[in-house]
């Protein structure tokens, strides 16, 4: 039986470690995926947010990183991949899945607009209403055009968080809750 592979792709400052990315790991363990390669990545510039060209510098700088540390990983050897990744994390997933024509699963967290520059033809993705980092309206309409689902959490910015604990480990659930449908 060939082995299940996930990948995750934090953003620059949602690592691994942060609810979204730390849940959706452990349910791809639940889900039988034998093999979980979390990726690293810095960056050091600043006032990204809103500026297109530092915005590409940044994808460009981080999908090196990314890109150097896959480069071993043998694609053909799994039965089945998924690519988890979080903010300016879906913009590099989606880019190395084109690229390298590599047939995976998606899960888009927080979901930027240069993302839907590639191809999703198997992909879910989840969005605040209130997301500083998207024009939330324009991330939606290009979602729905290339039919990836898109869940949208009222409120919500970029961690999919309100500032109301509770309702925000609500949506946590929820996103939880979708993700595992998913896998």
């Amino acid at each position: 039986m060939k082995e299940k592979l996930v990948i995750i792709f934090p953003g620059i400052g949602y690592h691994c470690d942060k609810p979204l990315l730390y849940y959706a790991k452990k349910l791809a363990k639940e889900h039988g995926y034998e093999e979980i390669v979390s990726l690293k990545y810095s960056y050091t510039g600043k006032n990204i947010r809103g500026n297109e060209k530092k915005m590409q510098e940044a994808c460009d700088i981080l999908y090196q990183q990314a890109e150097k540390q896959l480069e071993l990983i043998d694609f053909s050897k799994y039965a089945e991949v998924v690519f988890i990744s979080k903010s300016v994390g879906t913009v590099i997933s989606s880019s190395y899945a084109q690229k390298y024509k590599i047939k995976c699963k998606q899960i888009l967290y927080t979901p930027l607009e240069q993302t839907y520059k590639f191809e999703h033809p198997d992909a879910i993705a989840f969005l605040g209403t209130s997301d500083p980092w998207s024009n939330t309206a324009s991330v939606e309409k290009l979602s729905r055009k290339q039919n990836v689902p898109i869940y949208m959490y009222e409120n919500a910015d970029h961690s999919l968080e309100t500032g109301n604990i509770i309702r925000d480990i609500k949506t946590l659930q929820d996103v939880m809750k979708k993700t595992k449908e998913y896998l």
